[in-house]
């Protein structure tokens, strides 16, 4: 039996019982609930929740499980001539999700932006014989081997045609964001990049729930990091949290303005 952590979705193998923690909650970046680690199973949350969808462009479609569950990220099917694109990933599979991903054109590759998200992509790889791209610099954080899994290293890969993983580490050393070339180009950014509640600015951190900033250095080189890509759109983590032009603009001010709080610069 697969079990769940209900604060971060992560799940573990097989086991008769849950583990006694949760790595990814234990680790600075997360936290355990004040009421302690607790745990489900895939069977009992599907009883009780569902995938929403929602047609963000031509061909972009989010994910999203109701009610919240875990951290409540949402998940982007992208549709290419070259196959279709899972970025990040959601604790629900449910039998809706397989039918309608199937409906679609399946899943080619899934590319999931930092651990927090890992949720189960292991079983959505097994349910579309897909890829699971991962920057090796995360490594330690799969709870659970797949043979879908793909350790890549450097500073980006090409996934089809006009899609790449791009490397910008900050929260995790193998965070990445999704790059896709086409329509003026856009970011799909997780939360390596996190978009404000506002819309209009974005912001970057070592731990979000906790409330640990990164460094100044580390903001300046995702910011150089990020300016060699064009793009004009940006989609973040969590819904309505999305920059619909003028994108890298804003990514590049939010960053001078960030590194300038940080050294008491702000005007």
């Amino acid at each position: 039996m697969i079990h769940l952590c209900s604060a971060c979705g992560t799940s573990y193998a097989s086991l008769a019982a849950p583990p006694q923690r949760c790595e990814i909650c234990n680790d600075e970046r997360q936290f355990v609930p004040v009421k302690g680690q607790r745990w489900t199973t895939e069977q009992d949350l599907h009883r009780d929740h569902a995938n929403t969808w929602r047609q963000i462009a031509p061909n972009v479609l989010s994910i999203q499980t109701e009610p919240r569950f875990a951290i409540g990220q949402r998940a982007f099917l992208i549709t290419t001539p070259n196959g279709n694109i899972l970025w990040d990933c959601l604790a629900c599979l449910d039998a809706a999700t397989v039918t309608l991903v199937r409906k679609l054109g399946g899943i080619n590759a899934i590319a999931i932006s930092h651990p927090h998200y890992y949720t189960t992509m292991q079983d959505w790889a097994s349910a579309f014989d897909a890829t699971i791209f991962l920057h090796a610099d995360d490594r330690q954080w799969v709870m659970r081997d797949s043979p879908h899994i793909r350790f890549w290293s450097g500073e980006s890969l090409s996934i089809v045609q006009d899609v790449s993983v791009v490397r910008l580490g900050g929260h995790f050393a193998g965070g990445t964001v999704l790059h896709c070339s086409q329509d003026r180009g856009v970011i799909f950014a997780g939360d390596i990049v996190q978009v404000s509640p506002g819309a209009d600015r974005v912001s970057f951190m070592w731990s979000y729930p906790n409330l640990l900033p990164l460094p100044a250095a580390k903001v300046v080189d995702i910011a150089a990091r990020l300016d060699a890509y064009d793009f004009d759109r940006v989609y973040g983590a969590f819904a309505g949290q999305d920059i619909g032009h003028d994108a890298k603009k804003v990514v590049a001010q939010s960053a001078a303005h960030y590194v300038a709080c940080l050294r008491d610069e702000r005007p």
